[in-house]
């Protein structure tokens, strides 16, 4: 069994492409599947000896401007050009792409396939990109839902909604410098701290702490004016194939005091809902 991981992935991509994919002319009768490893070479713009350490697995220490120009050549799409940085023991130093906004028809059928969950879809800065219907009733209390550490620094509902307010405070902060240690070229958030900076001296003062904590799964306290005292837990997913979304679900334990309440809280959002449309 071969151990050299790159240099298969390496020649398995070169294989699969042909000359004219890369629009090179194709002379004589060609020994080997795919493109040649001199071909390889002459599109990367480097020497061939070299790639055929690099494949041979000779060559253990290629560097980002190498892998690169090879990813380049071999056409290989965003996935492949990651795991080949992996196999090599390096990181791309190109730019991530921008964080997308626009969510997907099928991403918002699943949000609504939570009937007993607020699920949601934010941003690395915490913008609100999609709610289920129960989401919208959790979030009920804020006057407006559309970034979620705007609402928790500013908007007054935040103070009694997350108990303890605190907590939520720090968590959301170590949040966005997480997100900013993954991408730290993304305006956007770079425009919301200073915003929040300048206008919550709370929250200059955690920016500050430079505490760093990525959104994945705990435990929330809050609670809503309409139905009290909400115990929960959530659990963060990254979105393929959309880069910098992430789904948020927050969901009670079956059976639970909190579960009846959610349950009760999207019947009455429901309903406050259904009473405009019946009475044009």
């Amino acid at each position: 069994m071969t151990t050299n991981a790159l240099g298969d992935f390496l020649r398995a991509h070169h294989a699969r492409l042909q000359p004219a994919d890369v629009g090179l002319a194709s002379y004589g009768v060609r020994r080997v599947a795919g493109l040649r490893r001199e071909e390889v070479a002459v599109l990367a713009g480097m020497n061939g000896d070299y790639l055929a350490r690099l494949e041979q697995g000779r060559e253990r220490r290629p560097s980002p401007q190498i892998l690169d120009a090879v990813s380049r050549a071999l056409m290989m799409d965003d996935d492949a050009r990651a795991h080949l940085f992996r196999l090599a023991g390096t990181t791309p130093q190109a730019e991530r792409p921008q964080p997308r906004d626009a969510v997907s028809p099928e991403l918002r059928q699943l949000l609504d396939g939570y009937p007993s969950a607020a699920a949601f879809v934010l941003n690395p800065a915490t913008d609100f990109l999609a709610t289920n219907a129960l989401a919208d009733a959790l979030f009920s209390p804020f006057r407006t839902v559309d970034n979620l550490a705007r609402m928790t620094f500013l908007d007054p509902a935040a103070r009694s909604f997350f108990s303890p307010w605190g907590r939520a405070a720090g968590a959301v902060v170590a949040e966005l410098r997480h997100a900013l240690g993954i991408d730290p070229h993304y305006a956007r958030l770079h425009d919301l701290a200073r915003s929040l900076a300048g206008a919550s001296e709370e929250f200059a003062t955690l920016w500050s702490s430079h505490d760093v904590h990525g959104k994945t799964r705990d435990g929330k306290e809050l609670l809503h004016p309409d139905v009290g005292h909400l115990a929960v837990t959530f659990q963060t997913f990254d979105v393929r194939g959309a880069t910098g979304q992430q789904l948020v679900v927050y969901q009670a334990e079956p059976g639970s005091p909190s579960a009846h309440a959610l349950a009760l809280l999207g019947s009455l959002h429901a309903t406050r809902h259904a009473e405009p449309a019946a009475e044009r």
